[in-house]
């Protein structure tokens, strides 16, 4: 009953973003007094109901500045008495100029937040800075993450000044997975987020149901897919192929625990039967390719796997390249690992029915795994099961987002990738 109702003032304050919103205003919607309303809204949401509010409208503007509007406009459409008064506001809750924003980041329209399909809300920079005073750190300046090619701002993590991530998640296992693979990969010269320990040296922070960690940042610039399609993008893919196969062989070597994946009964009992009727191929084909796949998935090569190398995940700098965030780490099938980054290359750079785009995309995914090959040694099994290996990547991502209001530009974009590599299989063939 409680979320319902938060819910229903969520949407509202969607619906009504450019009107003057007050607290008494949405406490009404909700059905409950000023006082009451202000303590469930945080405890659901997890900031205060104006700063919630505030949050909105600023990312709802910073959108429409983005789209070439005068910036004077559309700050007073949004309820701003000047444009003054909006850059402050948007220093403040975001950490940026919104000139900087706009130059480093495509900004992109908010979506539907919706508590039933949140593991969290929002943590708000107050409770970051409180969080901080366990490495006395409670001054540094707090801003949040933006990935440049999508404009996705992150849910799980801040950058605490220019050097320092902070990270917050309900999973405490996840956190103590990365932790533990940062430090292997350190170790063996590798480079991985390095955690910063508490002054009473602790590696992670407890508040209510989360847990917070606090690491340097890795240095250097993160992979950008639109520049996998420049003149030498088969030399470019081909490191990437290179390097994500040297961190697979590095991760073969550490002893870390990681839950062992089963993608062939993901897909077979989970993913395939979710997609019938949502997406445009013939259900019998579905089952084929997932049987199929299945077959060729028992004789793969398994080990722990990054499980998420997509490109903001990859850092490059001019004498080293290193990975972030672990949190998903598995053990699974080692080609899992060079399917996904290609896979998450043509997902971040998509464009329905630009034929010599998408065929450039499979010359891009070949070297990829060429790339891969050259260090690892891939199997005759692997190199057979690779193009399976990736419709069974669009067959679970497709399904994982369908539903999802916060993924549902995922959703539409997955969809329509998993129709054409179902229809264009025999191409991505490397055997």
């Amino acid at each position: 009953m409680i979320r319902e109702m938060i819910q229903k003032t969520l949407d509202y304050v969607d619906g009504n973003i450019k009107e003057d919103i007050t607290a008494e205003e949405l406490a009404e919607v909700a059905g409950y007094s000023v006082f009451h309303f202000y303590r469930l809204f945080q405890s659901a949401v997890g900031i205060p109901v104006m700063q919630y509010v505030l949050r909105r409208k600023l990312l709802y503007v910073i959108y429409e500045i983005g789209l070439e509007r005068k910036k004077n406009e559309v700050v007073y459409e949004y309820g701003f008495e000047t444009y003054s008064g909006f850059y402050r506001a948007f220093i403040r809750e975001i950490g940026y100029t919104p000139a900087q924003y706009l130059r480093e980041y495509k900004a992109k329209k908010p979506y539907r937040i919706n508590v039933f399909q949140e593991e969290h809300i929002m943590v708000s920079n107050k409770l970051i800075s409180e969080v901080l005073l366990n490495w006395e750190l409670q001054d540094e300046k707090v801003s949040d993450i933006v990935f440049p090619e999508t404009g996705e701002i992150s849910d799980c993590a801040k950058y605490v000044g220019s050097n320092m991530v902070i990270k917050f998640t309900a999973n405490l296992g996840s956190v103590k997975k990365a932790t533990q693979i940062s430090k292997a990969l350190n170790s063996v010269g590798l480079t991985a987020p390095s955690v910063i320990p508490t002054i009473d040296g602790k590696e992670y922070v407890t508040v209510g149901e989360l847990y917070f960690t606090l690491t340097r940042k890795v240095e250097g610039e993160r992979v950008m897919a639109s520049g996998l399609y420049l003149d030498d993008y088969k030399d470019k893919a081909r490191f990437i192929g290179e390097i994500v196969g040297q961190l697979d062989l590095a991760l073969a070597k550490i002893d870390t625990i990681a839950d062992e994946a089963d993608l062939g009964k993901s897909v077979r009992e989970w993913a395939v039967p979710a997609l019938k009727g949502k997406i445009d191929m013939n259900p019998e084909a579905m089952e084929k390719y997932a049987a199929q796949f299945c077959d060729l998935y028992r004789d793969l090569p398994r080990q722990v796997i990054h499980r998420d190398p997509n490109p903001s995940n990859i850092i490059l700098a001019k004498d080293k390249w290193g990975f972030i965030d672990f949190e998903l780490s598995e053990e699974n099938a080692r080609i899992f690992d060079p399917c996904y980054a290609a896979t998450a290359i043509l997902s971040e750079t998509f464009e329905e029915g630009n034929e010599e785009k998408l065929l450039t995309w499979v010359e891009v995914m070949k070297e990829i795994m060429y790339g891969y090959d050259s260090v690892v040694k891939l199997t005759e099994a692997e190199k057979k099961a690779i193009p399976y290996m990736i419709l069974a990547n669009q067959f679970v991502s497709t399904a994982f987002f369908a539903g999802k209001d916060k993924y549902e530009e995922l959703y539409r974009t997955n969809k329509a990738m998993t129709e054409w590599i179902g229809t264009n299989m025999d191409k991505l063939s490397i055997s």
